[in-house]
């Protein structure tokens, strides 16, 4: 009984980590297409965003539009790889998905709700991609 169990347990985690890649994979692909559009609206007018005058990490509104527009497609380009579960792809997502996370605490002040909003959805990618083991079984 206990050996018909075990090829059902790894049927069974092989499911849920090709679940949750493809969850990050989708959640990092939309993210990614959100913070290009944001990086577009801050390249291309200054006024979409409240400007604070008292603000520690004070940057150019421009500024955060790049960093957004180029960290958005590398987290769209890396979420193509993530639909093919590569393994660099789940490294790299984790670390797009930290840059854009600290990128989105940074700007807080300019963009409140919608910054909270993504960095708690660059958590739940982070998580997703962090919590999928390969099975030392399966090879």
């Amino acid at each position: 009984m206990a050996t018909t169990s075990r090829p059902q347990h790894r049927e069974g985690a092989q499911t849920a980590a090709t679940g949750l890649t493809l969850f990050a994979a989708v959640m990092l692909f939309i993210a990614g297409i959100l913070d290009v559009f944001r990086g577009i609206m801050g390249i291309a007018e200054d006024d979409v965003y409240v400007t604070t005058p008292n603000y520690i990490f004070k940057f150019d509104l421009t500024s955060w539009g790049w960093i957004n527009l180029l960290f958005g497609a590398l987290a769209v380009i890396v979420s193509f790889g993530l639909f093919t579960a590569k393994t660099w792809a789940r490294v790299v997502g984790v670390g797009i998905a930290a840059l854009l996370l600290i990128a989105n605490f940074l700007s807080i002040p300019y963009y409140p709700v919608w910054s909270l909003t993504l960095i708690a959805l660059y958590a739940f990618i982070i998580w997703a991609l962090c919590v999928v083991r390969k099975d030392p079984m399966s090879d």
